[in-house]
């Protein structure tokens, strides 16, 4: 092997494991994001007692908040499953880009966003 190719080889690696950390970067952001969608539950609650209304349930915030955490859980083992999948492909030489995991990702994000977008639109029909 030439010194250049050696270079390329641990540049490729390198980028690897920088695209594996922000895997790990935006599955630690959406976890604390759902712990943060899970603890509004308790905000509203704590409101609604205030205002003098019953509070009937927890509303859908938790099981919302609970789905991100573990949503952001499944990122970290996804860019682990690519991680490792692209290491073994740069060194067998048949590398090849991610295809269907960045669209899959890509929907569920929107999906989510959507989802947690109607859900602010609903509790404030209910409690304006």
């Amino acid at each position: 092997m030439t010194e250049n190719s050696n270079s390329n080889r641990a540049s490729d690696h390198l980028a690897n494991e920088r695209t594996f950390l922000a895997w790990v970067r935006t599955g630690a952001a959406i976890v604390v994001f759902g712990f943060a969608i899970g603890r509004f539950s308790i905000a509203m609650r704590q409101l609604t007692a205030l205002q003098g209304h019953a509070v009937k349930s927890a509303g859908i915030s938790v099981i919302m908040g609970s789905l991100t955490i573990i949503a952001g859980v499944a990122l970290v083992v996804a860019g682990l499953v690519r991680y490792r999948r692209t290491r073994a492909q740069l060194n067998a030489g048949t590398f090849e880009p991610a295809g269907f995991v960045v669209d899959l990702i890509t929907i569920l994000t929107v999906l989510l966003g959507l989802a947690l977008a109607g859900y602010l639109i609903y509790t404030e029909k209910i409690l304006g």
